[in-house]
This record gives structure tokens, sequence and C-alpha cells, in this order.
């Protein structure tokens, strides 16, 4: 259980050091928009390597599919709440939704993490780069946005260190559910994950890395790209 707690508070730290980050100085636009498509690249590389191949190969397709159906939807359904409700504070909801898309990612990926440690699964420093190469960008992109929007500093750091807190737990309570889960429902989790980001990246990541970095947007997205898959390749 120890080992479960460690490695969980090391793969939902940088979740919060991406906030502390975006509160240390100002990020400009351009700066901010290729954090952004190099952190997409690098979700690009995660899902298609470690969430859906190693899931089909895991649990296989019916049950990989599922979890993606249901990632999707739960992001879609999310993102919309916060669409009205950003609509009546006339305010926009870039950086919630990045937050609910780490959240719907962060908890599923560290739940497998979980159950991979109680199966004596070994946990590669390769692995441990990529959350840091994937994680960093969204939080730092995300807390930034909410700065921007009015957000009060103190609400950004409790805000990304309740998702850090919850997806460290997620790890815990994997660990715990390993005995009583078999393989579909690790399966399941990873395409939920999978799910949920694919939604979040083309509805709200990449577009905003888009509107900022402009024409260094897809360079930044294939840099982050290549680096996350090598990584994956390595561990």
């Amino acid at each position: 259980m120890g080992e479960a707690v460690l490695w969980g508070v090391v793969a939902a730290s940088p979740l919060f050091v991406g906030a502390v980050l975006a509160m240390l100085r100002a990020w400009p636009p351009r700066w901010l928009g290729i954090v952004l498509g190099f952190g997409a690249g690098a979700l690009m590389a995660s899902i298609a390597f470690e969430l859906w191949e190693e899931g089909l190969q895991r649990g296989g397709a019916i049950p990989l599919v599922a979890g993606v159906a249901a990632g999707a939807l739960a992001y879609y359904i999310a993102a919309r709440i916060l669409d009205a409700r950003a609509a009546k504070k006339k305010s926009e909801a870039g950086g919630g939704q990045l937050a609910v898309g780490a959240l719907l990612d962060g908890i599923p990926e560290q739940l497998v993490l979980g159950i991979g440690l109680a199966s004596g699964e070994p946990v590669s420093m390769a692995l441990v780069v990529a959350i840091l190469v994937s994680n960093l960008p969204e939080s730092i992109g995300s807390a930034t946005d909410l700065l921007q929007g009015g957000m009060a500093k103190s609400r950004v750091l409790l805000l990304w260190a309740g998702v850090a807190v919850i997806c460290a737990l997620a790890t815990v309570a994997g660990f715990g559910l390993a005995t009583v889960t078999g393989e579909a429902f690790r399966t399941t989790a990873s395409g939920f994950a999978a799910g949920a980001l694919l939604v979040m990246l083309v509805d709200s990541m990449v577009p905003e890395a888009q509107s900022k970095a402009k024409e260094s947007t897809g360079l930044a997205t294939v840099l982050g790209f290549a680096l996350a898959a090598g990584l994956s390749f390595a561990g």
C-alpha cells in the first residue's frame, strides 16, 4: 500500500506543480500555446501506446470500446455544463474544461496504475517522465486561463490541489480493488481515460493551442508526441 501511495503522489504531483508554475510568471500567449500543443502531442501518444494499445492487448476490444464511449460522453456532458455556467458569467470555460479532462483522465489512469502495482508490475522511470510530459502542460494551460478569467489564485491552487489529491487516491483505490477486479475492468478504465482525453483534445486543448501559438502549434504537437511515444517504447 505504501508503494501505491508513493507512486500515486508522484503521478499526480505534476498537476499541482503546473498550477504553481502558472502563478510564478505571466506566460506569453504564444509560449502558452506551444506548451499546450506540446502537451496535446504527449497526450495523443499516451492514448495510442498506453491506453489503447495496452488496453486492447489486456482485455480485448469490447470493454475498451465501451470505456472509450463512456469517457467521451462523460467529458462531453461535463464540458457542456461548464459552457452553460460560463455563458451565465459571460466568461470562457477553456481552463475549466482542461481541469475536467485531467480529472476524467487521471482517475481511471491511476486506478490502472494502482491495480498494476498490486499485481507486481514494475513502474518504469520512462512512464513517470511520460506522465510529467503530458500532465504538466495541461495544468499550466488551465491554471493560466483560469487566472486570466478572473479566478483568485487561492481558488486555482485549491482546484488543482483537489484534482491531484483525487488522482493520487485513485492509485490507492486501484491497489485495493486489484483482488476483486479483472482485466476487463482495467481495460474499460483505460478506454474511459482515452475517450475523455480525445474529446478534450479536439474540443479544447488543440483549438486553444492553435489560437495562441498559430503556425507553431503543429510542430510543438509533433515534438510532444515523439517524446512521449519514445518514452512509452523505452518503458
